[in-house]
């Protein structure tokens, strides 16, 4: 299986909710199912067939949580020394070339992205477009409205 890139934020996240599934989750919906079965006949009992149905989803989620964790390249940002170049972990000022706005994202793991918070995906357009760039670089991302020109301000590595 391929490597899963991962920032140390992002598998510490990813631990975090597995341990959160294993210790939380997966007791209290063997607790329910316990319940459910002391009320007698299963074949018609919705609260039974609810707490089955999200005991498969946690365990489910399992899986993939310990999945992606073996399967991870956990990458911390601040050791990265890759000469001013955009790499994943990097963090990227960037100055729309039409609208002249500012914004800033860190490339980050496809777990963990989330453009409320600045962070996106490595595989999403924008990071493609900016990898292995430099600052003063001008980036164009095809974007649904058409390209998009994006000069690269600053790229840090926190």
């Amino acid at each position: 299986m391929t490597k899963i890139p991962l920032t140390l934020a992002g598998a510490a996240a990813l631990r975090a909710e597995l341990h959160r599934l294993k210790t939380v989750e997966r007791p209290a919906v063997i607790a329910a199912i316990a319940e459910a079965r002391s009320h007698g006949d299963l074949s018609e009992n919705a609260e039974y067939d609810a707490a089955k149905d999200r005991q498969g989803f946690i365990e489910g989620r399992i899986l993939e949580v310990e999945n992606k964790l073996a399967n991870a390249q956990i990458i911390d940002p601040a050791l990265l020394d890759a000469d001013g170049r955009c790499v994943f972990g990097a963090t990227v000022t960037l100055e729309d070339m039409d609208s002249g706005q500012n914004v800033s994202y860190q490339i980050v793991g496809d777990d963990e992205a989330d453009i409320k918070i600045g962070k996106i995906s490595v595989n999403s357009p924008v990071a493609r477009a900016l990898i292995g760039k430099y600052a003063g670089d001008i980036a164009e991302v095809q974007a649904p409205n058409g390209i998009r020109e994006y000069e690269l301000i600053e790229v840090a590595y926190v």
